[in-house]
This record gives C-alpha cells, structure tokens and sequence, in this order.
C-alpha cells in the first residue's frame, strides 16, 4: 500500500480523535481530565493489544539493547510527554482562541519545524535538503489551511500567549513524530512504540493533573452521560501512533505533514457532514483548502512516497 495514502489517512485519524477529545472536552468542562482519559484509555487498549502480539516484546528488548549501547539517547524516549503536551495545550488553548485559529497556528508550527528536522535527519531516516521546493510546499500547505478555516476565524479578543502555544504546541508534535521516526527505527514494532508514548504520555498528564488538585488548578469530574464514541480518542491515538511512527521515518517529517494536513481536512469535511459540531456547516472555503493542500503535496514532491512492501 502507498506511504502517502496512509500518511493521509494518519490525517483523518487526527480529525477524528480531535472531535472525539473535543466533545469529551466539552461534556466534562475540563480539559486536562479529558487528555488524561484520552491517554489513560489507550494505554490500556495498547496493553491489551500487546498481549496478542509476541514481537511487541520483542521490540521493546530492541529499545533497551539500543539505549545500552547508547545508539539512542533515552531522553529520546519520552516522546510521549510531548504528545500530551500538545493534548495539553489544545484543551485548554481552543477555548480562548476557538478551533479554527488554534489548527492554523498549530500546522504553521508543524510545517516550519519539519523543515529542520528533516534537515538535521532527526527522524532517523537520513537528512533531507531544505529547497525552495519544500519551502513553498510548507507555505501553500499553511495557506490551505488558512483558506480552509476563513469563514471560521474570529479574532476579537485573540490571545497573543495563546496564538503562541499553539504555534509551539505544532513544533512539539513535528518534534515527537521525528523522534517515533527514529524509536520505531530500533524497536522494528510500530505498537512498541505506539507503548511506550502512552505510557510516557499518561504519567505526564498524571502528574499535571494530581498537580492541578493539590494547587487547586482543576477538578475531577465523573465521567457522564453522552455519545458512545467520545471515549474513543485514546484507541484512535494507538492508531495514529502507529502509523505516524512507521511512515514518518520513509517520508520525513515535512512530506508526511503535507499527506496528513490533507486527510486532516478531509476527514474535517466528512466529520462536519455526518457528525457536525453545534454552528459549524461545511463550506466552499473548506473544500477550497483540501484543493490546495494536495497542491502542496504535489510540489513538495509527492515522488518521494515509497510503497510499502508486505
């Protein structure tokens, strides 16, 4: 199968788990619970999952045997506090700046940190050239996204402290796909690493959250009533996990945030026509900003997407 077919559909993965984060958000009016749920619940869906799948064992002695012989740093191997930082940051940043300026911030940050990363080969999978050619992919796949989310964005009262973290928010995921690139490179097991980003990531979240109780920064809300699919976000995030550090490592980083920001958008579209969030309609500036984005793709040299050998 394509690398960047799956890449996209890594996209619509995000879409999905962002609605689902998203409407937990909102039901328990806190949204450093609901990142904590998200990651608590995939940690235990890829704890089951490993116990049907042998070569997760095996995976994880690959890690260890690389951290021993000092092949990868260990600090490295906290990618997943990074992940849920970016959780961190989007459930509390979206309510101040809204969805729309949130994801324009968020992907401009990612599309200008992959442009580096991939410089200085920190995906695991050799370095790649900054051309113009990149450059201007980056700049049509920030625009797409723009385009897509004008009829959305409400300025008033923007947040400069929050634009900021969003933006920040986006180098940190460009950074943690890079460095799943380059576990998944050792442990040979997308799952292994899929683990051990969960593990990391739910103590994280643990401790901010047991943090935020004792200064009195947040509060525990019994989970309620609602739709079946809002505790979904954490099985999404093994999946996306999954993929993202397998095909990352092939594409680079760059490459893969294109593929993605453009099943993000789709996915966006298809979620906003079937499960739509109250006051949101889909609209020609959407469809508009998927056109563009795989226009981006195609000048940032889509000839680069491998196929996958089974």
């Amino acid at each position: 199968m394509r690398l960047d077919f799956l890449a996209a559909f890594a996209g619509v993965l995000i879409a999905v788990q962002s609605r689902v984060n998203g409407e937990l958000s909102h039901r328990l009016n806190n949204g450093l619970e609901a990142a904590l749920f998200s990651f608590g619940s995939g940690l235990i869906a890829i704890f089951l999952i490993s116990l049907f799948i042998p070569g997760m064992k095996l995976g994880a002695s690959k890690i260890r045997e690389a951290v021993k012989q000092r092949r990868i740093p260990i600090w490295r191997l906290f990618a997943g506090a990074l992940g849920a930082t970016f959780v961190a940051v989007q459930t509390n940043a979206v309510p101040i700046l809204g969805v729309a300026i949130f994801s324009v911030a968020s992907i401009a940050g990612q599309a200008g940190a992959s442009l580096l990363i991939d410089r200085i080969g920190l995906t695991g999978g050799g370095k790649k050239a900054i051309t113009w050619r990149r450059i201007s992919a980056a700049g049509l796949t920030i625009i797409a996204v723009l385009i897509s989310v004008w009829d959305r964005i409400d300025a008033h009262n923007l947040s400069i402290l929050a634009l900021v973290l969003a933006c920040l928010a986006g180098v940190i995921v460009g950074i943690q796909r890079a460095l799943n690139g380059q576990i998944n490179e050792f442990s040979q097991q997308s799952f292994t690493t899929s683990l051990l980003n969960f593990v990391t990531g739910t103590a994280f979240l643990l401790i901010l959250f047991i943090g935020g109780l004792v200064i009195h920064k947040t509060h525990f809300t019994p989970l309620g009533n609602g739709p079946w699919w809002m505790y979904l976000g954490g099985v999404v995030g093994v999946l996306y996990v999954a993929f993202s550090s397998t095909i990352v490592q092939h594409l680079g980083v760059l490459t893969f945030t294109l593929f993605t920001v453009g099943g993000q958008l789709i996915g966006s579209l298809i979620i906003d026509l079937v499960i739509p969030t109250h006051g949101i309609s889909v609209s020609w500036y959407l469809v508009s900003g998927i056109v563009l984005t795989y226009i981006g793709v195609i000048v940032g040299g889509s000839n680069q997407s491998r196929r996958a050998r089974k």
